[in-house]
């Protein structure tokens, strides 16, 4: 005999001990993955990294939580914040620029924990070939370095006058030896002559202090190097390229929206949404070091009318036919 309400409460009871025993099994995981980039700008990578993560699936704070780190420019604090994430043992960190890489490769060497570059100026510089990377790494050139001698090009072509360009280098960044030869290969072919201009420097602070000495005296036109440091400072590098009245390129298109005369290269942002599509397949379990290094979906020219005003230059037709942005 069945006493009344004892079968219902019975099939309550069941119910529940079978949902508790599925519950845990069928939680969602929460991935956690860290970021670190060295300086402002590289800051749209991170967004660009976010909002393709979003579209594939992965929601901020329901099976996904980021902890981004940007270093402002300094090398002290790209190590130390390099080292905490590591010691957290995420499930993925991702990166921009080779800078930012560096300390995070040393810090995970040995470890399991996948590490994707956004963007890299210099992927040889971290992994064994763009084929395969031999380690924990994988990710995006930037091809800064490969555009070396692009820039260079724009920058006779934008003014052809131009005979001796001023060579910014800094012996402390990740980059140096790689960039100075590129560079100087690029001016022997382009038969331009380099005035070498070398700024020690561990933050962008230390490159402002150093800024006066790029005058017209050294040369007609300025080649800034794919350095977190010099990147760090592209408004206050653009003023005084401005005041010299010196055409100026950078290593990025961000540093012609911060005043710079032209700009050939990668976006970061989109970069950033290149970079998700490797993220998502690690976290599905393809390793690292079977996913190789890719190249940029697109390139992109920025050319600032303003600035060429500036500077009493009269950018031909043809250039700005062929930007993909003109800032007016």
């Amino acid at each position: 005999m069945i006493l009344p309400g004892i079968k219902g409460t019975a099939s309550i009871l069941s119910l529940g001990f079978l949902l508790s025993l599925a519950g845990p099994a069928e939680a969602q995981k929460v991935y956690r993955i860290g970021a670190l980039v060295g300086e402002d700008q590289f800051v749209l990578a991170f967004e660009g990294f976010k909002k393709k993560m979003a579209e594939l699936g992965y929601v901020e704070e329901k099976n996904v939580r980021y902890d981004f780190h940007n270093a402002k420019g300094k090398q002290e604090a790209l190590k130390i914040l390099a080292a905490k994430l590591v010691n957290d043992k995420p499930d993925a960190i991702v990166t921009s620029s080779t800078t930012a890489t560096v300390p995070v490769a040393k810090a995970s060497a040995g470890t399991n924990i996948p590490v994707v570059f956004l963007s890299a100026g210099n992927p040889l510089r971290l992994v064994k070939s763009y084929s395969s990377s031999g380690n924990n790494l994988t990710g995006i050139s930037s091809s800064s370095l490969d555009l070396a001698e692009k820039r260079l090009e724009l920058l006779k072509e934008m003014a052809p006058t131009t005979k001796r360009i001023i060579l910014l280098s800094n012996p402390m960044g990740e980059n140096y030896q790689a960039y100075l030869r590129v560079a100087r290969e690029a001016a022997k072919r382009l038969g331009l002559e380099l005035a070498g201009l070398e700024i020690r420097a561990a933050s962008g602070e230390e490159v402002k202090e150093k800024l006066p000495l790029i005058t017209r005296k050294l040369g007609d036109a300025v080649l800034v190097p794919p350095d977190v440091s010099f990147v760090a400072v592209a408004g206050d590098m653009a003023q005084q390229a401005i005041k010299e009245r010196l055409p100026v390129v950078g290593p990025n298109v961000q540093t012609v929206r911060g005043g710079y005369l032209a700009g050939y290269s990668s976006d970061y942002y989109s970069l950033g949404q290149q970079g998700a599509m490797l993220v998502d397949k690690i976290l599905k379990g393809a390793r690292p070091m079977d996913l190789p290094i890719e190249l940029p979906s697109k390139l992109t020219l920025v050319i600032n009318l303003k600035t060429a005003k500036a500077i009493g230059l009269k950018v031909p037709k043809e250039l700005l036919v062929r930007a993909d942005e003109v800032i007016e």
